[in-house]
Parts: structure tokens; C-alpha cells; sequence
């Protein structure tokens, strides 16, 4: 793939086009989950999905070699970049200027996201072996978050985006939809990366609801009660939730605790941790 970046040359545009080439014998680190996307239509179709403008602060995580990073500076003059990788970041420090990439060194996991603003976009062909702990840093941030388009592994996107009932609906799927609305956009197969992953990913816009349909009085109590239960889940509420529940937060909350836990739904799981506080 023929990686391209621009540098700007006057206030009014970007006239100067110059080649953007891997960084020099480097090898993908495992630590790190790195998968470099090299899909020109792949990317192009993400870029289509986040639908940059003019004035929009985008925060890219994860740019490793910077296909996408590439493509964005396409549509708009600055983004930010969170990159854990020394030599990755020095590659994107050689090939964009700093009026293009604010580039911020270090972990996505303990990063400051609250610092760069408000009406954040984030993006980016996220590492799937830190997807999780990662979704769930990033709702700390929500009130700053105007929407999310990530890459991840298509079974990760898969629980959460499932509806209660499905198999694939667990913990992950809860706690999410709770924050957010989430859209599986499209599929991408393994041969779309350098190297090729052993598994499928795809694409999905995660837009935070606002405001909350539900909102749990003890959002601390909810986390417990969701963990636990989806940590038994082959058990009904009442053994997998026996040291949590009383049995009349059932009757208060409306919730038969006979059910299996991916049979309800945010709301209902909200109910139940609230009904905890009153009995």
C-alpha cells in the first residue's frame, strides 16, 4: 500500500504531497496487539463511516503506522493520536508536521482523554487484546465523547451489540448499551491487515445516549449485580445472585428470579441493583 501524508503549506490548505513509508524494519509487537490495517477500500470506508468535517476534534487511538491517520488528514487539517509504541511514534512524528498530529506518547488505557476537550471523536483499529479494558476506561470520559468508531475483533462487537436472549449477550453487552448505542457497521477479513489476524473484526460506531433511558441510582451497585450474575450465567438469578440479592428485590424490581441473566434487559438489571438499596 502507498502511504501518503500532506504537509500544509499556507493557511488555506494542503499543496505538498509526500510519500509516508513503514517504519524501518520494524516488527509488529504482540505486547502490544499490533495489526496494521492496509486496505485502501477498508479505509476508505471507515473514513466514509466517520464522516470527518472542518473543526471536528478527532483523536485517533492507536495510528501505528498511520494508513488511517493518512487518510483522515485527507478530509481534515488536525487530529490528535494516542500511540504506546516509541518507534511508531517517532515514524508518525517524522512524516506529519505538528500542525497535523498532535501525538501523545503512552498508554491508551491510563490516557487523560477529558484533557483534550469536549465533543471528543474517537477512532482507531484498536489492539483486541486491550478492547475490553479499554471500552470500559473510555465511559469515564463519556460526557466528553461525541461518538466512537472503532476496529475490533468481530466477536467483541458481536457481544456488544447483542440484544438480551442472544447467546453472545453478557456483561460487556450490558454495561455498554447502558452508555451507548451500538452499531455493527461492516465486517473486515483477516487479509485486510499486516499481519493477517487469525480472527475476523469489524467495524462499529458506539454514539453515547443522551440522555440515559435508565439511569441506576448506585451505578457501583449495578456493576456488581451484572458482574455476577454474567460470572454464572448457566444459573438463574437467584444462585448466581444468592449473596447479593435479596429475595424481595425480585417482587420490588418486577424480575422473576427464576430467569436466566441474559434474558434481561438493561433496564431490568437497573431495577434490580435499584431495588437492592430499598429492601
Amino acid at each position: 500500500m502507498s502511504n501518503c501524508a500532506w504537509r500544509k503549506d499556507s493557511p488555506g490548505g494542503f499543496a505538498v504531497r509526500r510519500t509516508l513509508r513503514p517504519v524501518a524494519g520494524h516488527l509488529p509487537r504482540r505486547r502490544f496487539g499490533q495489526n496494521f490495517l492496509a486496505d485502501r477500500s477498508v479505509i476508505g470506508k471507515i473514513v466514509a463511516a466517520i464522516d470527518p468535517r472542518a473543526g471536528d476534534r478527532l483523536i485517533e487511538i492507536g495510528p501505528g503506522q498511520g494508513a488511517l491517520t493518512q487518510a483522515l488528514l485527507e478530509r481534515i487539517p488536525h487530529l490528535h493520536a494516542v500511540e504506546i509504541d516509541r518507534d511508531l511514534a517517532g515514524g508518525l512524528l517524522a512524516h506529519f508536521t505538528p500542525e497535523q498530529l498532535s501525538l501523545h506518547v503512552g498508554d491508551a488505557l491510563a490516557f487523560d482523554f477529558a484533557a483534550l476537550g469536549e465533543d471528543l471523536r474517537l477512532v482507531g483499529n484498536l489492539p483486541y487484546n486491550i478492547s475490553s479494558p479499554l471500552l470500559f476506561h473510555l465511559t469515564d470520559h463519556i460526557d466528553r465523547i461525541r461518538d466512537c468508531h472503532f476496529m475490533l475483533q468481530l466477536e467483541v462487537v458481536e457481544r456488544m451489540a447483542a440484544a438480551a436472549g442472544n447467546k453472545t449477550y453478557g456483561r460487556l453487552s450490558v454495561m455498554l448499551q447502558y452508555w451507548y448505542r451500538i452499531e455493527r457497521l461492516f465486517r473486515v477479513a483477516p487479509g485486510s491487515f499486516r499481519p493477517a489476524p487469525k480472527v475476523e473484526s469489524a467495524v462499529v460506531r458506539m454514539t453515547p445516549r443522551r440522555p440515559l433511558p435508565v439511569i441506576a441510582h448506585d451505578y457501583g451497585v449495578f456493576t456488581r449485580v451484572v458482574a455476577a450474575a454474567f460470572s454464572h450465567r448457566r444459573k438463574t438469578l437467584r444462585n448466581a445472585l444468592r449473596d447479593l440479592v435479596p429475595e424481595r428485590a425480585y417482587q420490588a424490581a418486577g424480575v422473576d428470579p427464576a430467569l436466566r441473566p441474559e434474558t434481561l434487559g438493561v433496564a431490568e438489571f437497573v431495577r434490580l441493583a435499584d431495588a437492592i438499596a430499598v429492601c
